[in-house]
């Protein structure tokens, strides 16, 4: 066959394989993400476990491992306090918990997980993970970095309100990334809630000022505030959450909740995003995105164990319904298995 037939089939391959991959890793716009969402929310909901499969499957096999020894001396707790840390629950914590399991004198490995199922429901015992609401309309203020899955938590979050009858507004206070309100705007109209926002570079406290106002007026139960996805690190856009705050309790009387979004495949790294957002915004709970994309679901151990604030919701999937309660003993069943 001539060569000049082989080259040219390479070339239509290579455009073919091109073409594939450029199509399966580009971007999704917000309507697809939306879209997939409610096909999402269209479909029997899966078990707990299967959604935290990535991070039952780390700790699941590290602990059969462990579990599968006959002999537990030190080498059998050094290498069940590796397989916490694995997953994430945090140096601190994974001593903590190994040492009560190891004082508790289990007699085999069957009894120690045991155990360890008990201490790490102890360590996550005692929050408030209630969904706190201040006022008519009471104020639900979201703060949280770009990329964490913040505005579409919101959106959930909304669509679990409303679906309580709990009538809900939203207000776009996140005025400094472009698209940022036309973004929440596609969501809110998927979930069928109002929105008000300012124009782009506009005041954030002003919007939110505008959207408490608003909620007050259509006699709406709930405003989530959004503000602004920001680097913990930049001091004066930190300084601006504090001022939504001011202006929101000023009108309100108090604040419900202030959310912190964190996403879940972070990992340790978001602790320090936590730390800064709870001395700055007054953060009373975590909204934890993304927990089904990781295999570090024991980060919710480290996150409480380090802020003492609860997490309070969990994202496991794409669909709408998707944003669930944090209920510690169904979770800690789904990672042991």
């Amino acid at each position: 066959m001539d060569p000049i037939v082989y080259v040219i089939g390479g070339i239509v391959l290579l455009i073919v394989v091109v073409v594939g991959f450029v199509a399966l890793h580009r971007p999704r716009s917000i309507e697809e993400e939306v879209a997939r969402a409610r096909t999402g929310a269209t479909m029997a909901a899966p078990s707990l476990g299967s959604r935290l499969s990535k991070s039952r499957d780390a700790l699941g096999g590290g602990l059969r491992s462990v579990f599968g020894r006959q002999l537990m001396d030190d080498e059998f707790w050094e290498s069940l306090e590796e397989v916490l840390i694995g997953v994430d629950v945090g140096v601190a914590a994974s001593t903590e918990i190994v040492a009560n399991v190891r004082q508790a004198g289990p007699s085999t490995p069957d009894e120690a997980r045991s155990l360890l199922r008990r201490e790490v429901l102890e360590a996550l015992a005692g929050k408030d993970r209630a969904l706190h609401r201040e006022g008519s309309p009471s104020v639900l203020m979201v703060v949280g970095v770009n990329g964490t899955g913040k505005t579409t938590s919101i959106a959930k979050l909304a669509k679990r309100l409303e679906d309580g009858s709990v009538s809900t507004l939203l207000g776009a206070a996140d005025t400094f990334r472009a698209a940022a309100d036309t973004q929440l705007r596609v969501w809110a109209e998927r979930v069928g809630v109002d929105v008000v926002s300012g124009q782009e570079g506009a005041d954030p406290a002003s919007v939110a000022y505008d959207a408490y106002s608003a909620a007050r007026a259509r006699h709406k139960d709930v405003v989530i505030v959004d503000t602004a996805g920001r680097l913990h690190s930049k001091k004066n856009l930190m300084a601006e959450l504090s001022k939504i705050r001011r202006v929101l309790e000023r009108e309100a009387g108090a604040i419900g909740e202030v959310l912190l979004v964190l996403d879940a495949t972070a990992g340790q790294n978001g602790l320090a995003q936590a730390r800064q957002f709870a001395d700055t915004a007054g953060v009373t709970g975590i909204v934890l995105s993304k927990l089904d994309g990781t295999a570090k679901g024991g980060v919710v151990v480290a996150i409480e164990q380090d802020l003492g604030v609860p997490v309070k919701y969990i994202g496991v999937g794409e669909g709408m319904d998707d944003l669930v309660p944090f209920e510690p003993e169904a979770f800690v069943d789904a990672l042991l298995g």
